[in-house]
């Protein structure tokens, strides 16, 4: 059984206050004097600074005015909102009265929504807009404990609301931080289980703050005075991290709440810290190599050159053995006359590349590395509050996603599964013992579902998925088989398999039941067998309203975007189903590969 454990960063933290909550590693923020500014926002006139004194008087005005509210320690209160200045400090708000933040994805359905604040029994919800507002009020009947709806044109009003509260009851909100312990529940962030509702894991003060303190042993990858880019949903863990450590480690977090934005606020802030999702450096990835087999002659040469070179200081580097002066000289040219325009895609000054909630092709990443630009991968899961490995600057290894992080213990279990060990490990699943039961085990190891394997340098590479949640290239969890079965409850369904692992989008295969659609075809006047049928347009047709019926129902990156209709069902003959008819998918992916591949390139069918 292999193992691997990195070095704690407790004498690193010595320094650090020893209370682990979070409205403590904010106010040690600010006792700081971090350098300004803590925050970087678009507005219409152009990117706005907010400093650190700026940020503490909202985060302080907001907290009185939740306690003006009535809102206290272990109330659940949900945001449903894009990623935005608005949403972080309204986390830390609630953090600082003693309050669970339960986030929302901003593209989750109604129904969606409905169910994170049922479960989490919320009091209330923070809103963006009156569009995400309509979903709440669609669902509000359902929610008799929601009696606070707030949007975010509403906070003005209740700052001000905090400051006369707090004129009135000068030392209110410090009794509620000095209320708040490392072992209460700081949020609940709800995570798709492979059946069955959402998941919510409780994550408590002290899981989160010793994940961010891990920054005091990761300093080569982010610093004191770093600008970081921040477009990843907060409602998911690796979002939310990023949010929580710029205050700890002293870094600048600029918001992008809008990722069709992303290039130009990539080029208008210029980060030195981009931590994103596979599909960014997949779409950069396919612009720069399209670009480069469109030089002819001499830029074409000199592009050749450059990568030749690139390589031989990559592989260089990846033995960790130095530039000889001959070929240090030829990369710098290369880098003023080829690498410096793609990092310019990158903002210019881009130090560290991170990459995460999903596998990044290994040729993408040596493509970057040879163009000079080294993206760090990492892995996690979200019952480990983020992150258990991660590449390091001085220390990586392309198809690997990098040794442990500093206080964390790996090991492989016998049948491959990776088991995590550490002080970030969850409190277990909200309302749902039998499910914490199955992943933790009475000495502290979490069961990460996730197949692994350690190397003898202790670089963990992902092998497989005991589970079959689906992650696509943005780094989207979905559970297919409750799209599956949304598919599956038309008559003229039999078998349903949603693909995307790996991909941008969803597609689905669909095999039709033979009975009923045989019936629906000859009171139309249709011909055929169930091979025929499958190919005639009508059907698809058919087909196409039950794919746009479950599609209603789901968040947009659950969403089917192509299908294909197979000429057969799935059988056990084929050993395409299991003994107790459950999908084999991975027999099935291999078997269809040329179809689901026709899907993906647009051959096959109309995207929605």
């Amino acid at each position: 059984m292999s193992q691997a454990t990195a070095p704690s960063g407790e004498d690193v933290r010595e320094s650090r206050t020893r209370l682990r909550t979070i409205p403590a590693l904010w106010r040690d923020a600010i006792a700081a004097e971090h350098p300004d500014p803590a925050y970087l926002v678009e507005r219409d006139t152009g990117w706005e600074q907010v400093a650190w004194a700026e940020a503490d008087r909202r985060v302080r005005d907001l907290a009185n005015g939740l306690l003006a509210l009535g809102i206290g320690k272990g109330d659940a209160f949900g945001i449903l909102a894009s990623t935005r200045l608005e949403w972080a400090l309204f986390d830390f708000a609630l953090a600082h009265v003693g309050g669970v933040t339960a986030p929302i994805y901003a593209t989750s359905s109604a129904r969606d929504c409905a169910y994170v604040l049922g479960h989490s029994e919320a009091v209330g919800v923070l809103v963006e807009d009156p569009d995400q507002a309509r979903k709440v009020e669609h669902v509000r009947a359902e929610l008799p404990r929601l009696a606070h709806v707030l949007s975010f044109d509403d906070l003005d009003d209740l700052a001000a609301r905090g400051r006369e509260h707090a004129a009135s009851h000068p030392g209110a909100l410090d009794d509620a931080v000095a209320a708040v312990g490392e072992d209460d529940l700081y949020t609940l962030i709800y995570t798709s289980g492979t059946t069955g509702p959402p998941k919510g894991c409780m994550i408590r003060h002290r899981n989160y703050y010793a994940m961010a303190a891990c920054l005091d042993s990761l300093g080569d990858i982010v610093r004191r005075g770093d600008v970081v880019l921040l477009f990843l949903p907060l409602a998911h863990n690796f979002g939310r991290l990023l949010h929580l450590a710029g205050p700890y480690g002293g870094y600048t977090v600029a918001f992008c709440p809008d990722p069709l934005r992303l290039a130009s606020a990539l080029a208008a802030v210029r980060p030195t810290v981009f931590p994103s999702v596979p599909r960014v450096y997949e779409s950069v990835h396919a612009g720069v190599t399209a670009a480069f087999s469109a030089k002819r002659g001499l830029g074409g040469a000199i592009v050749a050159w450059a990568l030749r070179v690139g390589r031989a200081a990559s592989a260089r580097r990846q033995a960790q053995r130095p530039l000889p002066l001959w070929l240090a000289a030829q990369h710098r040219i290369c880098d003023r006359l080829v690498y410096s325009k793609v990092k310019r895609r990158l903002g210019g000054r881009l130090r560290v590349p991170l990459s995460g909630g999903a596998p990044l092709a290994v040729e993408i990443a040596e493509l970057f590395h040879a163009l000079d630009v080294l993206i760090l991968e990492g892995y996690g899961l979200t019952e480990c509050t983020t992150a258990a490995t991660v590449n390091r600057p001085a220390r990586f290894r392309f198809g690997t996603v990098g040794p442990p992080i500093p206080g964390t213990e790996l090991r492989i279990a016998e049948d491959g599964e990776i088991l995590i060990r550490s002080e970030t490990i969850f409190a277990g699943y909200y309302k749902d013992e039998e499910a914490t039961r199955a992943v933790l085990d009475p000495d502290g190891w979490l069961h990460s579902g996730d197949l692994g394997e350690i190397d003898a340098d202790g670089f963990v590479r992902i092998t497989g998925r005991k589970k079959d949640i689906i992650v696509t290239s943005g780094g989207k969890n979905v559970s297919p088989q409750n799209i599956e079965n949304g598919l599956r409850s038309s008559r003229y369904v039999s078998h349903a398999l949603v693909v995307g692992d790996r991909r941008p989008h969803c597609v689905a295969l669909v095999t039709l039941e033979e009975g009923e659609i045989g019936r629906w075809a000859e009171a139309r006047g249709l011909e055929g067998d169930v091979a025929a049928l499958a190919a005639n347009p009508d059907v698809r047709a058919l087909i196409q309203e039950v794919v746009d019926a479950v599609n209603e129902s789901q968040s947009t990156f659950e969403r089917i975007r192509r299908f294909a209709i197979l000429p057969r069902d799935f059988s056990l003959a084929e050993e395409e189903l299991t003994p107790t008819l459950k999908l084999r998918r991975h027999a099935i992916e291999q078997r269809y590969a040329e179809e689901i591949d026709a899907l993906y390139s647009g051959t096959t069918g109309p995207a929605d």
